[in-house]
Parts: structure tokens; sequence; C-alpha cells
């Protein structure tokens, strides 16, 4: 028995072995131990200059990194565009031509030289510096034939800071929170003209909760390895990363295929860091790995080491780009300017000649109306970002478009989200880093749009619209996420590849249908039903169009209602682009009530047909076409007509916002963030106080047109909140007589002072360019020629501080006085600090009894009433410091039911109205170019006059086809293209992949070499998970084998030995010691 025991323990030595081996590989593998140094080289122990480089072998750098990007004009410097691509030589000529017709003896000029590779090609545009250039000089140009527009050139400037964390660094992999990110809403923006930072270290949020481990590659988490396993690696796509370069050694990076430099440092280099990352997030072969580790990566150099870049780079890098034949192409910066021509143009002209771009659609979330161009252009995948937990990145913007303001509605961006939070990337030298932002995001689209690009075995298929199509089809819808957040959805790699594969060129919709009654990601439409009498509710669709860089709507499109679900309820009327081009266009669909459904309540349904027509590229007869037809279902809730006292008209039309001009924030705190350009619009920074008039039971529409273009009798309120543009006389005429007959108005104004106007221009140093704001936060001279036929005015005082109405905390951000008011009105006065004379002079001082707050009722018989309030931050989402939703109740109470609020009324800081003696009235600014982006200014300098009145819009209703048959009941359904089914879409068979590996040389980084480029995606995470299962499998048949032959050999009957008699035994051996001489022994 010590035999066996002893035996039984030996054999098990090796079993133990095994067994802790494999627990102790299985743990390594939980908790995610990867090499992200590699083998300690002498670089380590040099200073480290890359604040993106490993501060360790082990361990992640914790910095938090805020991104300034801002954009300025040259001074004297023009961007000349021609009609077509011509030689150096023939653009001089014909400018030179130009500039002769101008017959200015004394103009001075020179064109501009570009040193970079696309110089020795034929450019469409031209660079040229102008020494005092007049209008007429640049119109002299405009005129040339060849030359299709003159704009100024443009400087970018971006500026990243890095701020260490106070937290300890931790090991790359152990589970961490989520991003600690900078945004720009609501808390400290720091751009000056354009989106924040669009990149960001992760650190951790201050609060506690439960989170779920954040996995190691985000190519891993999207199934990138399924395709890696069938022999797809991106091999064989172009992709170009604009950005700030590429080391040329750089160990994660094996097919490098050419480098190029725009700026005007003599380096192709990464100094910085983010282009890097870029790149390994698309195309990383080790470490950090890429999606598409065999694709041809082209590295772009646009900005400097001073983060400076130019609109003319990015020009000429564009053209190199399409004569490259780049097919991806990642831009991860953008800004709020889609009126910066060149630049859109040249977008447009990428993606028609089939270069996929894909962009970051801003980090200047959570607030709305914030995309970033070109990212909300129609023919580039927009991206925002979420976290791993499949929450929206509070960072990433919102929707909607605000090109289409003030007549229409902005269109569903972005198109797709990803991961953008916590993902890792290569970084400048060498290891790996964790950045947040919607410039992480966009590579991690553009990586897996290459991907798929390298599925696809005609790839004649594959154009930006398609690839669009694929991914928005695809994508996996996130709950309780409103379209104007999420897109389509969440980007779903492997659904992409089954609808690639199966792809048929055709046209779809985005969105694929309109449901108003689908809350929460129909929202805002969903938030409110629609009657008869109303605004017409407008959904911008977009067309895609994958069967050629142009189509055209065949005909018209078709509504056809459904009778059984009183689709006969509802008119449509549909306007469109002629030309669809590039790739898309729009469908815009008014929806409005027929009059017989006043007082009607239920849902409607029906649908819009659109044929599409593309000329076929490859069809034998000259002039076939392909058509393609698609189908727009509706679906509305209609209720009855709501009294007039709950419908409040929200005037859009005399809102102005940047761009095209220099029109300032409305709160002066707000230094950094100058420029106001997020639409004003119910849905944008206005949304809250929207949501908030919703819940409180009223309905609100918007007036996209003049105020001669409602029907007043429909409505109790108008609200005019942070107007900046002018009034024709003929609405001022038709305002007054609108509130004689019982219409009540409401004004929100802002800050209007010409001496703070003139200071609050900024100078930009290294262009020596002034820029001088348009209006003030509010256009209030405008303002007072509305209301001065009641006696009512605003001062050009500016004022700031906090106080208290009616057991209310309040706040006053730069906000103006009222400064004539009726007699018999109500009028709210607060002590506040002047916060001109603090902009002027650096000097605070307290004015006493200041008056912000007027109510009158007009004294004609059944007249409406009026309120004024000069400060429209506390309703405006952008730098809403405390909300003042309260006192908007009150003032509605006051407007369409005509209850005087006791709290206002029996105020103790009720004073009499002022009469306007003490001081002028506010004038317009002298030399001001408000007329260069007025609707209602003629565009001519010196004294502008009113342009004639325009007609109001006029919507063409479509007729009818009456179905006889039941609707769709559930209209969201995955958009399937050409009847592909994506349940019916299988895989194919994956073959058992892996590759062979050899083990890093000294001085190699620390990851495994895969011969081919190949990175099967989970080879370091599944096989090293699946090597300690195997072991603690082979230990435990071991150990069984061992335990049964130990039962059985318990469970045999022992032999017994027979027993020798110890006395006899003993005799014998006594005996024979005797005899022999020697001792026994036992």
């Amino acid at each position: 028995m010590v035999f066996a025991t002893s035996q039984l323990k030996m054999l098990l030595l090796p079993v133990r072995a095994t067994l802790l081996l494999g627990l102790l590989m299985g743990f390594l593998s939980i908790v995610g131990m990867e090499p992200t140094g590699g083998a300690k080289s002498d670089s380590e122990h040099a200073p480290n200059t890359d604040p993106l480089a490993s501060s360790s072998g082990s361990n992640c750098s914790e910095l938090t990194l805020k991104l300034e990007y801002s954009t300025k004009v040259v001074e004297h410097e023009y961007i000349i565009a021609f009609t077509g691509y011509f030689s150096a030589k023939a653009r001089s000529l014909y400018i030179s031509s130009a500039l002769r017709n101008a017959g200015d003896a004394s103009l001075e000029w020179h064109i501009v030289p570009r040193e970079n590779p696309a110089s020795d090609f034929p450019s469409d545009f031209e660079l040229v510096h102008i020494r005092l250039a007049s209008s007429s000089n640049l119109l002299t140009l405009e005129d040339h034939p060849y030359i299709k527009r003159v704009t100024p050139q443009r400087k970018v400037f971006r500026m990243l800071k890095y701020f260490p964390s106070p937290e300890p660094a931790a090991p790359c992999n152990a589970t961490r929170g989520t991003q600690s990110w900078q945004s720009s809403r609501p808390f400290r923006r720091s751009s000056l003209s354009l989106s924040s930072g669009f990149w960001h270290a992760t650190g951790r949020h201050s609060s506690r909760r439960l989170l779920r481990a954040i996995p190691r590659h985000v190519a891993q988490i999207l199934q990138a390895d399924v395709l890696w396993q069938m022999g797809h690696t991106g091999s064989g796509v172009k992709v170009a990363v604009f950005d700030t370069g590429l080391s040329e050694k750089h160990p994660h990076f094996k097919n490098v295929k050419e480098r190029t430099n725009w700026t005007n440092e003599k380096t192709l280099d990464d100094g910085l860091g983010h282009g890097t990352f870029v790149a390994g997030v698309i195309a990383s072969m080790r470490e950090c790995q890429g999606f598409a580790p065999d694709s041809e990566l082209h590295i772009f150099r646009v900005f400097t080491n001073n983060q400076v870049s130019y609109t003319s780079w990015f020009l000429d890098a564009f053209n190199y780009a399409i004569l490259k034949k780049i097919d991806v192409l990642n831009l991860s910066i953008g800004g709020p300017d889609f009126m910066d021509h060149p630049f859109v143009d040249k977008v447009w002209e990428l993606t028609a000649n089939k270069v996929i771009m894909v962009s970051a659609i801003g980090n200047d979330g959570p607030l709305y109306g914030t995309l970033n161009n070109p990212a909300d252009q129609m023919d580039v995948i927009g991206v925002g970002g979420i976290d791993f937990e499949d929450n929206i990145a509070r960072f990433s913007s919102r929707g909607m478009t605000t090109w289409e303001l003030p007549g229409g509605y902005g269109r569903m961006k972005p198109d797709i989200v990803t991961y953008g939070s916590g993902v890792r990337g290569s970084g400048m030298k060498e290891g790996c880093r964790s950045l947040s932002g919607t410039s992480v995001a966009s590579p991690v689209v553009a990586g897996a749009v290459t991907l798929l690009a390298s599925t696809v075995q005609n790839r004649d298929l594959v154009n930006p619209a398609s690839m669009k199509q694929a991914l928005i089809a695809s994508a996996r819808r996130l709950p309780g996420v409103n379209m104007f957040e999420q897109g389509h959805g969440k980007l779903d790699l492997i659904r992409a590849y089954q609808i690639l594969n199966s792809y048929k060129p055709q046209a779809s919709l985005s969105p694929s249908y309109i449901d108003l009654t689908e809350c929460p990601y129909m929202w805002p439409y969903c938030s409110q039903p629609i009657y008869y009498g109303g605004m017409p509710t407008i959904v911008n669709v977009t067309i895609l169009n994958g069967m050629g860089v142009t189509g055209r709507i065949v005909d018209k499109p078709i509504w056809q209602p459904y009778l059984p679900q009183n689709g006969d309820h509802i008119d449509v009327a549909v306007s469109y682009s002629p030309v669809l081009w590039p790739w898309a266009g729009y469908l815009a669909v008014s929806i409005s009530v027929a009059k017989k459904a006043a007082s009607w309540e239920g849902i409607a349904q029906g649908h819009v047909m659109v044929t599409v027509a593309s000329p076929a590229e490859n069809d034998s007869e000259a002039g076939g076409e392909m058509t393609s037809t698609v189908k727009l279902p509706i679906k509305v809730k209609i209720v009855p007509t709501p009294p007039r006292s709950k419908r409040v008209l929200w005037d859009q039309y005399h809102n102005l916002r940047y761009p095209p001009g220099y029109f300032p924030r409305d709160n002066l705190r707000m230094k950094n963030d100058p420029l106001d350009w997020n639409g004003d619009h119910i849905h944008t920074n206005f949304r809250d106080m929207y949501q908030h008039l919703r819940s409180m039971g009223y309905f609100v529409e918007v007036l996209g047109a003049p105020i001669t273009c409602f029907d007043a009798s429909q409505y109790g309120t108008l609200m005019l909140v942070d107007s900046e543009e002018e009034y024709f006389p003929e609405e001022i005429t038709k305002l007054r007589r609108d509130i004689d007959n019982g219409l009540s108005l409401i004004v929100f104004s802002d800050w209007y002072n010409t001496s703070v106007m003139r200071k609050v221009k900024f100078y930009d140093e290294n262009t020596r360019q002034w820029w001088m704001p348009d209006t003030g936060g509010a256009n209030v001279p405008a303002l007072n020629d509305l209301i001065s036929v009641w006696g009512m005015a605003f001062s050009d005082g500016l004022y700031e501080g906090d106080f208290t109405l009616a057991d209310h905390d309040m706040y006053y951000a730069s906000g103006c006085s009222i400064a004539r008011f009726p007699e018999d009105g109500i009028v709210i006065a607060k002590n506040l600090k002047d916060q001109g004379l603090e902009v002027l002079k650096q000097e605070t001082a307290v004015v006493e009894g200041v008056p912000i707050l007027g109510l009158y009722q007009t004294p004609s018989d059944g007249g409406g009433r009026i309120a004024l309030y000069g400060d429209s931050n506390c309703i405006d989402d952008s730098h809403r410091q405390k909300d003042c939703f309260w006192l908007l109740d009150a003032l509605l109470q006051y407007t369409s039911y005509s209850m005087t609020p006791p709290s206002l009324s029996h105020s103790h800081s009720r004073v009499a109205p002022p009469t306007g003696t003490e001081r002028p009235l506010p004038q317009r600014l002298e030399g001001n170019h408000l007329y260069r982006y007025s609707k209602v200014l003629e565009p001519h300098f010196g004294d502008p006059k009113p342009r004639p009145l325009p007609a109001c819009p006029h919507l063409s209703w479509s007729k009818p086809q009456p179905l006889n048959e039941t609707a769709p009941s559930n209209l969201w359904k995955h958009q399937k293209l050409l009847s592909v089914d994506l349940d019916k879409v299988a895989l194919p068979n994956v073959k058992a992949y892996r590759p062979q590996v050899r083990p890093l040389s000294p001085g190699e980084s620390g990851a495994w070499d895969i011969p081919g480029g190949i990175m099967p995606g989970r080879y370091n995470q599944e096989v090293g998970q699946t090597i300690p299962v195997f072991a603690f499998l082979g230990a435990m048949v071991v150990l069984s084998f061992f335990v049964v032959q130990l039962t059985k050999a318990k469970s045999k009957p022992k032999r017994r030995k027979p027993r020798i008699k110890r006395p006899t035994y003993l005799q014998q051996q006594q005996q024979t010691a005797t005899t022999t001489g020697k001792n026994p022994t036992v």
C-alpha cells in the first residue's frame, strides 16, 4: 500500500503541473495579458518625446487629449477654380487674360507656387495672391468662360493639448471605465469656429457603476476575424489616410504603398501621432490589429507638426487621390462650414470618381444640430460614436443637417455609428494607445469598408452608394435612441458582408420609411401628431443610387394611399433632385391632413413609389438605362385640429447662422466659441424647450417663410427668438394687423451694441484678417422696427447676472434691456452687471433696476398680447446655465389665455415702464455686410434696400392613386436590397485556418508576426484561450484514468500471505548464523 500511494503521487505530478499550467494560462487569457511594448530596446531608455508612445512596456498612457480646431480666411490669397483640368501654363494664361480685362494697371498679383506631388499634373484650380483685390476684380475673374468660382484661401489650425491623468497608469488590457471626454457641450468648448476635440485619450468617469470588460481589439469585436479566416484581409484595396503622416519604419504596417507630403514642411513622418493611430485602426498587422492589414496604405500628410493646413493643400491632395485611383479615403476632420465651396465641390468630385469617403460626424454632442462637414454630405459615409456598452457617446454630434434651413428640413445623419470610445490603435513609434472620439470611429468604419471591399469578387459593384447601402441596410438598431443620434444603427460587419456578396445595383432610401407614430426612433416626427390646418410636416429622404454616379427620377413619384388604413385622409407633396449626382439626391416629402379629417382621429397609411434610372455603363445599346423602383411607406397619426390657444408658431425664417457670415454667440462669456452655427431650430439647439412645450400640451409648428405666409387666425402665439434677419415692410404691416385680430407675440431678444461688436471682432495673427460680426446676438434694430408701432423698443445695453424671479433662480447671459414700453404695461426690472462696460473697459459696475421683462395687452377689441424678454440663453441648449422654462410657461399662459401671472403682476421687482428718452435707440453697425447673407436685403453696399417680397411657398400635391389593400403592420424591417433576405444568406464554410507563427527576433515589437500579413483576428485571444482548455481537458482525462485504476485496485479481493511463526524462523536464522559465523539480517 505504501508503494501504491507513492507511485500514484509521482504519476499525478505531471497532471497537477498540466492542470496548474492550464488554469494559469486561462487566468492570463481572462485578464488579457499581452505584451504591448515588446522586447526592451535602447530607445525605451531615451527620453520619450512622443505623447502617444508607450511610457512602459505594459502600461497604457493615461493622457487626456484636448483638440482645438479652427479655420480662417487668408488675406490676399484666392482659390480660382476652373471648369476643367488644365496645365499650369494654360491656367496662368486664363488668369492673366481675365485680369487684363479688369483694366486695373495697379493690380499686383502672382501665382503662389505649390510644390507637391500633384504639381506635375493638370489641375482644376490655382492659388493666386492678389494685392488689394476689389470686388470688381474678382467678378471680372469669374466672368472668364473657363473660371468657375473665386473663393478666399482658408487656413486650418489644429492644436492638440495633452493633460496627464491624475490616476496611476493601468495595464493596457485591464478593465477600465469609459472615456473622459472633452465635450464642447454644454461646458467648455475648445473650438474657435469649428468643432472641438476630434479625438481624446481614455480616462474614467468619476461615478461608480458596473462596467462590462472592454475587449482588446475593435476589429475582433466586430468579427473581422471571421472574414480573415476566409482569406479576406483587404488585399488589392487602396485606402488613403488624410492626416498627420506616418513614420517610415513603423513596425505595425507591412504594405505602405506611398507616403506623400502636402505641407510646407520637409518631412513625411508623423510628429503628432494622430495619423499613425488612424492608420493603425485601419491596417495595423500586429498588436492592436487593424481591419485590413493587407490593404495598400496611401498616407497623405496634410497637417504640419504645428497642426496647420490650408484648403489648397487638401484640394491638391484630393486631386492626387483621384489620379491614384484611391478606393477608400478616411477623413477624421470636419467643421460646420458646408459652404466652403472649393472643398465641398472637390469632395463631390472624389466620390464621383468612386472614392468611398468616410468621415467623422463631429465631437460637438450632446447638442443637436452639430453635424460636421464633409460627413453631413449625402455622398459621404458620416460616422458617429458609441461606447462598448452600445450607448451613444456623449461627445458624438447629432443631426439634423442645417443646409436646408429655414425653408426645408434637415436630412438624417449620421449614417451609422460604431465604437469610438476606448478604441486601441497604433502609437506614434510603437505600441498601442486607447483613444476616443468620432475621429476614432471613422477609421473603424473605413477599415471595415476596406475589408468589405476586398471580399467582393466583382469590384465594379463597389461604389460609394452600394457600400453605404450595405452598411445602413445591415446596421443593428440601438434601442431607445432616435435616428438623428444613431442614423441607421450600429455597424454590423458580417451582415454587411452578406449583403455585399448578394448585391445587385439598385436604388434605396434613407430613411427607408416614414412612421410618425414610432417613438423614440422617429423623433422628432413622432413627438407631435399632425392635424388639418397645420404647417406641412417635411421629411427629407436621401435617395442612394447604386446603379451609377448619375441618375434621374423617371416621371414623377406616385402617391398611393391605402384606403382600408384611411390613407385618403392625408395629402402628400413630393419635391426631388432633378439629377442624382454623385450617387445620391434628395426626396422631400411634405405631409398634410385633408380637410375632411379636420375633426377625425386615427392612423393613416400609404406609400410613395419612386423609379430611378441610370445610364447602363456596360450596355451595348446606346442610351441603355438601368431602372430601380423603391417604395417609401408612410404612416401618420392624425388628431382633430387643436384650439388656437394651444398652437404656437416658431419663426425660423428670420434666424441666421454661420455659415456663411460671422453671427456671434448669444453669450459673450463663450470667448472660445464665437460662432452661432446650430441652426436656432426647435429640433436642434432649442430641443429641450420644444420637448417642454410638448409636455405642457402645446403644439409647436415652424414657419420657414416670411410672416406674410401664415394664417394668423389659426395660432395663439408667434415666437420670435434670437432673430438676426431684417424684416420686409409687408411683414411689419401684416404682424400689426394680426395682433390687432388676436394673435399674440413673444420676443426673446439678445445683446446688440455696435461698440461691443467692434470689440469682439477677432484678428488672426497668422493671416492678418479681421472678422467683424454682422449683427449682435440678435438684430435689435430690426426687432425695434417690428415692435415700434406699439411704443416698444430694446436698448443697446449689455447686461449679465444672477437674480431671483418668482422664487426661481435665473441667470441673465449677455442680454439687452427694454428701452421703451407702453405706460400701461407690466415691466420687471433687476439689478445686473454692465457687461458692455466690462468688455470695453474691463471695469465692473452694477446697474440697478434694469428692465428685462415686459407684458402688454394691446388696446384693440379682441387684440392680442405682447411679451418681451431681453435674453434667449435660458431657453437655448447651446450654453444654457439655468433654464427659464417656467417663465415661458407663464408667458404662454398670458399670451394664449390672457391670464396674467400673479407672481409677475404683483412682483416687488415691478417698475414703471421706461419711456426711452434717456438714451438713443441702437442703430445698425455702419459698414456691416449683412446684405451678403440676408434674404431680405438687396446685395449691395451702402444703404441696403429690401428686396421685393418673395412669393409664399406653394406645394403641388400629388394626385393620389388609391389602393384597396391592407397596409403592412410593421414598417420597420431591415432593408432587403432586391429581396435579399439576410437570414438566408449564409456565410461560406470557414476552413480551419491558423497561420504559422515565428517568435520575434530581439529588437522587434512584442507581437506575433504573421506571414503574408494575415491576422486571424482572435489568434492571440482565442488560441490563447483554447490552449488552457485543452490542457485542462487532458488533465481531467488522465486524472479520471488513474482514479478509475485506483478504484479497481481497491475493489479487488486481497490475497492473504502465509504467516510464518516468528520463533521457528528466528531459531533457524540463529542456527545458520552459528554454523556460518554471520549475524542474522531481518
